[in-house]
């Protein structure tokens, strides 16, 4: 090779070098995630999308199950090479991640929530953060004292209704707001649901109002920029569990598949059947559990007041077994109201936000249409803000922390506290120390 072949033949080198570099160095910074708990949420609403969307920013680099079946048909479901563990601290061990995606069995969150910070992990935690107030305190305490990032994922927030609100709230469109009242519609499909799974014991769940309500308490503290001081509520279960003359176990074995309305074929879910059904032998969770079951303890019926520091009061309700599905919201506020309405089912539909202004005109708010994907398009939204949102304007401020998880959890335990106590007022700095 003579002198001036050397010499470009290693500038060819060089170069292709250069170009290389970069490369691996952002393969290098890319986000290393785990994630604990590979039901639906965690493998089909966060793994699969993170693995195709977020490749180039976020690197799966662990799945943990108790159920390592589970675990199994995820890792395929998400089309990952990472590998699978049942042992959470074994994952973090050899898994090394800079932050662990929480999507457990919501009365476990606290747990694996404290343990990952104190391996030296942050946390990226589903709602609801809590299901009761010595869990809460265990997770504030614990992020005090060893200053990682802890990140709550409320969906919710990325709606585009809620995000007008937010908006319109922010310019103080109705002035002061004195008074909010909000009503969610859970139909015979969505609600039923929660009867069918695991939330329908208190000990797994905290309730509904720490599972569900959880996104509608942070939304509500959101939109009013407020902490909640107090709260009293009321809840029964009237409909599901026990409410009925017949039941069975599951519905692929049930006797009475026939007349029951209630019947549902989780065949029929490929998704569904490789994460659950194919999954039982190694723990016996059933997905198609009976809604009928005797031992259901949560509240099919809510009803909740808060008050807040700024003096605005939150009246909430939920009903699980409606013939349509949504919400409604209004804010009474010193220079008007604001009516946001969403929900339909059986040819019934209302969809409009109206903006009343007092002694003046009233006028229905344009607001975006919903975005594809689950949830509406909030979960590709929340995802984005989470891994590729760091160091963007959040005008809205929907990032949601650690602050933002305990009070919308905590609303919904003193809630169930107060429920216990016969509507007695629970107040939240009874319960925790901020």
């Amino acid at each position: 090779m003579t002198r001036r072949d050397f010499i470009g033949s290693a500038a060819v080198t060089a170069s292709a070098a250069a170009l290389l570099e970069p490369l691996a160095a952002q393969e290098d910074r890319r986000l290393r995630l785990a994630i604990i708990g590979t039901g639906e949420r965690g493998a089909l609403d966060w793994g699969r999308p993170v693995a195709q969307d977020f490749r180039d920013v976020v690197r799966l680099v662990g799945l943990c199950d108790i159920n390592s079946s589970r675990a199994a048909a995820a890792r395929q479901l998400i089309g990952t090479d990472a590998p699978v563990f049942t042992d959470f601290e074994q994952m973090i061990r050899q898994a090394r991640p800079d932050a662990v995606l929480i999507t457990t069995v919501d009365a476990t969150h606290w747990r694996y929530n404290t343990r990952a910070m104190e391996l030296g992990v942050d946390v990226i935690s589903e709602k609801p953060l809590c299901t009761d107030e010595a869990q809460c305190q265990a997770i504030l305490d614990t992020q005090k004292r060893t200053g990682r990032k802890v990140t709550v994922t409320f969906n919710a927030r990325h709606a585009a209704d809620a995000m007008k609100v937010k908006q319109l709230m922010m310019e103080k469109a109705v002035g002061d707001v004195l008074s909010v009242d909000f009503h969610e519609y859970l139909n015979t499909s969505h609600g039923a649901d929660y009867f069918r799974r695991w939330h329908h014991l208190k000990e797994n769940s905290g309730t509904l109002l720490c599972h569900k309500a959880s996104h509608h308490f942070d939304l509500a503290n959101w939109w009013l920029d407020s902490r909640p001081l107090e709260v009293s509520a009321w809840g029964e279960l009237k409909f599901y569990g026990r409410n009925h003359a017949f039941r069975g176990t599951h519905c692929r074995t049930c006797p009475c598949r026939e007349k029951c309305d209630f019947y549902w074929d989780v065949m029929k879910n490929p998704d569904y059947k490789a994460l659950y059904v194919n999954c039982e032998a190694e723990d016996g969770y059933l997905r198609d559990a009976c809604v009928w079951r005797e031992d259901t303890n949560i509240y099919d019926v809510m009803s909740v007041r808060v008050r807040y520091e700024n003096g605005a009061i939150l009246t909430y309700t939920s009903n699980t077994y409606l013939p349509y599905e949504g919400q409604s919201v209004s804010f009474n506020g010193t220079k008007g109201r604001l009516d946001a309405q969403t929900f339909g089912g059986g040819g019934f539909v209302q969809n409009e936000m109206r903006l009343t202004r007092s002694l003046g005109k009233s006028e229905v708010v344009d607001i975006a249409p919903p975005g594809t994907g689950s949830h509406g398009g909030e979960d590709a939204s929340i995802q984005d803000s989470v891994f590729r949102g760091l160091g963007r304007p959040d005008p809205l401020q929907l990032h949601a922390d650690l602050r933002a998880g305990a009070f919308s959890s905590m609303i919904g335990v003193a809630a169930y506290r107060s429920i216990e106590r016969g509507g007695t007022p629970v107040k939240i700095s009874e319960l925790i120390a901020l």
